[in-house]
């Protein structure tokens, strides 16, 4: 019997949106106002593909976010250069820029036919106020037009000179085991059309697992060089956990149960996506599920523009499973920004014995799973069938320069 629905748990979904506080130093994507909800940022060539802008290419990257309520509110933004470790730079503005380093959010339309009245609101990256001249990361923040330093959101991008190649491979025999809980890559870079002086200790190679923070790894110093090309391999910072197929829920509609969901409830003003019930899946037979590797999309199954007539439910997550003593549960999804915060964690309930979470969500198609910190119990599970998406990026820092290149970047995937 699923537990009846109060202003209690309408109250909790509130309180989701406005659980990260803002500090000047944070530059992981992020919202900070209750008012916002919904942060995407996806390049207009492949939704799918990492948020990586390719200098001499004609992709772009489209940031899009709501504000709650039925007024538009006049916003800008500005962009600030990072490092490789996404500190903030030392690079004044023009060095960085041809013109000034802030642009109004122009593009918006209101909801349609919604319960949850929101203003949609996008930024297209490049355009006629900022085009990137260097190559790097990049964080972008949104703010009140007359208050810059009330930062309302922010997201990290990345641009890429695009002057080397990445390529390389994912096993499952590794330097650890062979075919059971891990992976291990073996990365080559060509420098053929973009020589490096000094390969050895002038670029930096980060590997980033299904857009995860918690398992970034970083390497200074490839394993050997044949000709134009550089091998990383045989180290322990290229193994990984292969974890599991993340888990798929969609709330398209509203008049059914989509994936994942095993009933609609209704209280007024909203309804109600109850999930089925999640259990730990450590020691249970892989399943393959062909999943976006941590991504959401918004849809609203009968709609032709999700962006403003999808609509907001709260969506309940509950995992059975028996209290873990000195970790905190978090649920892991671009949906919560990779944080491992309020926002995402799980409260535990022991007068049913398990993990519950609700989330005030836009209509779409999610992918999550849950994660212990510190990580004392698996949940998920390793099997190294599991197909995992891995980003591969070349950062330089020329002799003399004072700023991280971003020389190329590579998608590498496990079991194909």
């Amino acid at each position: 019997m699923l537990a009846r629905i109060t202003t209690t748990t309408i109250a909790l979904c509130a309180l989701v949106a406005s659980a990260t506080e803002y500090t000047p130093g944070d530059t992981r994507t992020a919202i900070f106002s209750p008012d916002y909800r919904t942060l995407t940022i996806e390049s207009d060539r492949d939704r799918l593909a990492p948020t990586v802008l390719v200098k001499g290419m004609d992709d772009c990257l489209v940031i899009g976010f709501d504000g709650m309520g039925d007024e538009r509110e006049y916003l800008r933004y500005s962009i600030f250069h990072c490092d490789a470790d996404w500190r903030l730079s030392d690079l004044v503005d023009s060095e960085v820029f041809d013109g000034f380093n802030y642009a109004d959010v122009e593009d918006y339309a209101f909801s349609r036919g919604t319960i949850t009245h929101y203003v949609h609101y996008t930024i297209t990256l490049p355009n006629d106020a900022f085009s990137f001249r260097l190559s790097g990361n990049y964080l972008l923040r949104v703010y009140p037009e007359t208050e810059p330093e009330n930062v309302l959101l922010q997201a990290r991008f990345m641009v890429s000179e695009g002057a080397v190649s990445v390529g390389g491979s994912v096993s499952s025999r590794t330097d650890i085991d062979y075919n059971k809980s891990h992976q291990q890559l073996a990365v080559n870079v060509d420098l053929r059309k973009y020589p490096v002086r000094d390969p050895y200790n002038d670029l930096t190679l980060k590997i980033v697992q299904n857009g995860r923070r918690d398992n970034i790894t970083t390497l200074k110093h490839p394993a050997r060089m044949s000709g134009s090309t550089i091998t990383y391999e045989h180290t322990p910072a290229m193994i990984f956990r292969a974890g599991n197929e993340y888990r798929r829920m969609e709330t398209v509609s509203t008049s059914y149960p989509g994936m994942g969901v095993e009933q609609i409830t209704f209280e007024e003003p909203y309804y109600h996506m109850w999930l089925a019930t999640d259990h730990p899946r450590v020691g249970e037979p892989y399943s393959f599920d062909r999943t976006q590797h941590g991504r959401f999309f918004v849809r609203e199954y009968n709609s032709t523009s999700s962006d403003t007539e999808a609509d907001y439910v709260p969506v309940h997550f509950s995992l059975d499973l028996l209290r873990i003593p000195d970790a905190e549960v978090y649920l892991d999804g671009d949906f919560t920004h990779r944080k491992f915060d309020n926002g995402s964690r799980m409260d535990y309930n022991p007068s049913t014995g398990r993990y519950e979470k609700v989330l005030m969500l836009k209509q779409g198609a999610y992918n999550y799973q849950y994660i212990a910190d510190p990580p004392v119990f698996n949940i998920e599970g390793d099997f190294y069938q599991t197909i995992n998406e891995y980003l591969v990026l070349v950062y330089y820092l020329a002799p003399g320069e004072r700023y991280d290149r971003l020389l190329g970047s590579g998608v590498l995937y496990s079991g194909y």
